[in-house]
């Protein structure tokens, strides 16, 4: 199965006086980033809510925030007013910083400054209410988490689908690519012929040997068989991936530089119209499913 690194999920609930909603966003990334918005005053919420993600996810950028209100006069706790003296202050080091970086961040919602630590009493809700609040909390998430899977499988699929018909048309490329070059080939010692007839109407100084030599070299460094052949395994081994288990986008990705090597390589051993212009379209088509890669899993 492929899994694409994009993916949405949002669950709402209630329990215990509270309402919430989870969402969780990801794109890709070179390795595994999650970035957690949760409210400090739930002891043990951050690590939790990581763990629920371990084995879940290997690779991309993911965003998890929890939006949490009261449904009962009183929220969280009284306002601890030096806490929320602090995190305001904080707020403002950090924008100052900011800007003069040239960043301009966007102001700070008054959900996101009360989810901030210190800001709620937290002493005023029992250890027993916060963790009944937490446990319906995970719960739900355990939730979000499963949509958030399947999306990912979803987009996955589509990707795959989409990278299976440009290793066809790669596949298309390279036999195209062959009949060409045989072409080519067969065309290529009558051209050579016809030169070296012009060079000895024109002089006899030419060594046979060397001439020979010449010639083979020419014939050597036009060869392509090597490079198709490479192309035609490169093939076969992206397909193996796309059917195979587990992450496999890093995988993919190296193939695809290799690929392009190839590409390069049959464009500058060319030396004829036609196979260049396979030569450009191989390019073109492994560019695009270069692109679609990099939201592999």
């Amino acid at each position: 199965m492929t899994i694409s690194m994009t993916g949405f999920a949002t669950d709402s609930a209630s329990d215990q006086g509270w309402a919430w909603t989870w969402d969780i966003r990801s794109v890709n990334g070179r390795g595994l980033e999650l970035r957690l918005r949760v409210p400090d005053w739930i002891a043990g919420l951050d690590a939790d809510t990581r763990a629920a993600f371990k084995g879940r996810v290997a690779r991309g950028n993911i965003s998890v925030a929890l939006r949490l209100k009261s449904e009962v006069d009183g929220g969280p706790g009284p306002i601890n007013a030096e806490g929320l003296t602090a995190a305001l202050a904080s707020l403002e080091r950090i924008e100052m910083q900011a800007q003069a970086a040239g960043i301009t961040l966007r102001p700070a919602s008054t959900a996101e400054v009360a989810a901030m630590r210190g800001v709620f009493d937290a002493g005023a809700t029992s250890e027993e209410d916060a963790a009944a609040l937490k446990a319906a909390l995970l719960s739900s998430l355990e939730g979000c988490i499963e949509r958030f899977t399947i999306a990912r499988q979803s987009e996955g699929a589509a990707l795959a689908e989409i990278l299976s018909g440009q290793l066809t048309a790669i596949d298309e490329l390279v036999k195209a690519a062959r009949q060409t070059s045989e072409a080519r080939n067969a065309a290529t010692p009558g051209a050579l012929k016809r030169s070296i007839s012009r060079v000895t109407e024109v002089t006899d100084a030419v060594d046979s040997d060397r001439l020979a030599q010449e010639l083979a070299l020419i014939a050597v460094k036009a060869d392509v068989t090597e490079e198709l052949d490479r192309l035609d395994a490169h093939v076969v081994a992206a397909r193996d991936l796309l059917k195979g288990a587990g992450p496999k986008g890093r995988k993919l990705d190296f193939l695809m530089q290799e690929f392009n090597r190839e590409a390069n390589t049959l464009c500058s051993k060319a030396n004829d119209t036609g196979l260049t212009r396979i030569g450009l379209d191989l390019k073109t088509v492994i560019d695009q499913m270069r692109e679609q890669v990099q939201n592999v899993e």
